[in-house]
């Protein structure tokens, strides 16, 4: 964390591991993806604009094919989106409910500064299960590496980050709802699928997930099937609660990707609208 009088910033973590840390190449990494991820969507002819995305967060040698087929989705709608609401696992600090980070005014990445919506706290700041609690973000990557992939695809936006520990589908849930906005919010849930399975296994597995996410069943989906089962979960409630439908971008794995196949981690991306 690096402090500029009063302003801090989120320093990145996974800058030149998970993702180049030289600018230059990032944007050209992200650009790829992005291409051929739009080569893909004109085949589907799919143009409206998401309310939701799930998107995987791994390294993007590994994640950055499928995630890109979820943020080709927001290239056209640039200038409607000014607010992003992310939600993601905690991978390393243990912690019951929702966290947010009230120190950082911004997150940095190679592609310069991401402000961070610190007044939309204060819409869910008296809900019991959200607390402000930094531990968890300090050395967490599901969120960050997001944010390449939106600074090319939306330019300027503004992110209100959650970290989600042991909770309640409907706990997450509220948050989502009291946060939910109009055609300027979308709301990313950061989660990658099935770990260190087979390829035959992991395939399978995937797929009974992506079936329960098309079908809007969160009580379908445990931590067994993905990392971030819990605002996975919440996300598909609140949608079943809106009437949103769920369409699958894109499914595969590390297997499929960039690694061998005796154990790999599966990797979906989801839109909903």
């Amino acid at each position: 964390m690096t402090s500029t009088g009063k302003a801090t910033s989120r320093e990145t973590i996974v800058a030149g591991i998970f993702y180049p840390a030289n600018a230059w190449e990032l944007r050209r990494a992200v650009w790829s993806f992005l291409a051929a991820a739009k080569t893909a969507k004109a085949k589907t002819d799919r143009t409206e604009m998401p309310k939701a995305l799930i998107v995987p967060h791994a390294g993007y040698t590994y994640s950055g094919p499928i995630a890109s087929s979820a943020y080709a989705q927001l290239t056209t709608h640039a200038g409607k989106l000014s607010r992003i609401v992310l939600l993601g696992p905690s991978h390393h600090v243990p912690f019951t409910g929702l966290a947010y980070n009230s120190a950082a005014a911004t997150f940095l990445t190679p592609l310069g500064a991401v402000p961070v919506d610190q007044e939309a706290y204060a819409e869910v700041y008296d809900l019991p299960q959200v607390r402000c609690y930094e531990a968890p973000f300090i050395g967490e990557h599901c969120l960050e590496v997001q944010l390449p992939f939106l600074q090319i695809s939306l330019g300027e936006f503004r992110i209100v980050p959650f970290l989600v520990g042991a909770a309640a589908t409907e706990e997450v849930a509220q948050v989502i709802a009291y946060l939910w906005g109009g055609v300027e919010t979308l709301i990313v849930v950061s989660s990658d699928l099935s770990h260190y399975l087979d390829y035959e296994h992991a395939v399978a597995m995937d797929a009974e997930t992506t079936r329960a996410i098309e079908s809007l069943r969160p009580e379908a989906i445990t931590s067994t099937h993905a990392c971030g089962h819990v605002p996975l979960g919440s996300l598909l409630r609140e949608a079943q609660h809106r009437g949103l439908k769920a369409r699958t971008l894109d499914l595969r794995n590390s297997g499929d990707t960039a690694g061998p196949r005796d154990r790999v981690v599966g990797y979906g991306a989801y839109a909903f609208s």
